[in-house]
């Protein structure tokens, strides 16, 4: 009985003499893996410990993080490279790893081309009104429907005008009379009819004819489509009304609606190539004749007029073509670097430099125009510079643990280890 007493015993006063170690251990290691922490500089030199999810952050011991469940993460001195002048050093297998891609920057020429919607419209310059000439009865119409496509010489209306037919009779009893010195009123007699709208051919017929014809038969002057009918059958016509309006086809307007943005770029002579649904495969080409002083308020868009010519009529007013203009080069050479190697921050635009052996620096530029995926650098970084083209959420996770990005804000990197 005596000795398993005493074996019990013994695990007993083992037990609290391990739990009294434990306890007076832990009152000198308040937090685990300090002591370890407290190791490091003695191998590497620690700048400050930190959160990784609040890397802004910084506090003078190791510890555990007053924001998160985690321990503080120690920043090495051989960790900041260029000594806090906004370079950043990252692992070159951890960059290798993740993909990092960079191109040099290099000297370029920036020709944008835009492309913009458009919209067919007659030439103005091409319309013709038809008036008549006497007053004058509208007896019979050819063409009834607007829109008709018209030829030149076709007629349009006959008009029955008194005033007509005495023309006629005046002219023909003129030229009749044998008297001598009625030559001077014979002539003026043939002038006036053709003031009054009878051409040539019709002076020639009523001469072989004899006799006066009071119906006018109004023909179209140019081919064309019949855009304005003005006037019916039975209607009444006074000297000076206009009858019909003729738009011509041979030339068409291509309205393009320029931004706002890039109003400055376009300009009187600047080259238009015109694409179209209804004629596919086919680029018609033009230069713009002007841009137009006047601001869509809805749209914000100025209007381009391009002027083609259009001898087959197959552009027809209505059409949506697509625009592309080739407005030339606003300067000389100018450095260009890929869109995508472009950070906007909001108030200012960052490229990220690699310098080599994994040190990237975050330098300020500022951005000219931006076409076919390159972007024009006017100042900020020089021709061969090394841009950083994918990877950059790393490295400005990492320039935001070093201040660099804070110091190009003009921050400052010292008040990070403020609370």
């Amino acid at each position: 009985m005596r000795a398993p007493l005493v074996a019990t015993l013994c695990i007993l006063v083992a037990a609290v003499a391990g739990a009294t170690g434990l306890w007076l251990g832990r009152r000198h290691d308040p937090v685990p893996g300090a002591a370890a922490a407290a190791k490091a500089p003695a191998q590497r030199e620690v700048l400050y410990w930190y959160d990784p999810m609040v890397p802004k952050q910084r506090f003078d011991k190791p510890g555990k993080s007053p924001f998160m469940d985690m321990m503080l993460v120690p920043r090495y001195a051989d960790e900041v490279a260029g000594g806090g002048d906004g370079v950043v050093r990252i692992e070159p297998g951890l960059v290798q790893r993740l993909g990092v891609r960079s191109a040099p920057a290099r000297l370029g020429v920036l020709a944008p081309r835009l492309r913009v919607a458009g919209v067919v419209a007659f030439d103005e310059r091409e319309v013709t009104v038809v008036q008549a000439r006497v007053d004058a009865i509208v007896e019979r119409l050819h063409v009834r429907a607007p829109w008709a496509t018209v030829r030149r010489g076709e007629p349009l209306l006959t008009l029955l005008a008194p005033s007509w037919t005495a023309a006629q009779e005046e002219y023909l009893a003129l030229r009749g009379t044998a008297h001598a010195g009625m030559e001077p009123l014979r002539d003026a007699a043939r002038q006036r009819l053709l003031l009054l709208g009878m051409d040539a051919g019709s002076i020639r017929a009523l001469e072989q004819r004899g006799s006066a014809q009071p119906r006018i038969a109004v023909l179209a002057p140019r081919d064309g489509v019949l855009a304005e009918l003005a006037v019916r059958e039975g209607a009444s016509v006074a000297a000076g009304t206009a009858l019909a309006r003729i738009n011509g086809l041979d030339s068409v307007w291509i309205e393009a609606a320029v931004p706002e943005r890039d109003a400055a770029r376009v300009g009187p002579g600047t080259p238009a190539i015109a694409t179209l649904a209804a004629l596919p495969g086919q680029r018609l080409e033009g230069r713009v004749e002007a841009l137009l002083p006047d601001v869509d308020p809805a749209t914000r868009t100025l209007t381009a007029r391009i002027v083609l010519a259009n001898p087959d009529h197959a552009l027809l007013p209505g059409m949506f073509p697509e625009v592309e203009l080739a407005p030339a080069a606003p300067g000389g050479e100018r450095v260009l670097v890929p869109s995508e190697a472009v950070i906007a921050t909001g108030l200012r635009q960052v490229v990220i430099v690699a310098e080599g052996k994994g040190r990237f620096r975050a330098q300020e530029v500022r951005v000219g125009i931006e076409a076919e995926g390159q972007s024009e650098i006017l100042a900020g970084i020089d021709e061969g510079e090394p841009v950083v083209l994918s990877g950059q959420f790393l490295i400005d996770s990492e320039a935001s643990l070093n201040g660099a990005l804070a110091r190009l804000a003009g921050a400052g990197g010292d008040d990070g280890g403020k609370p």
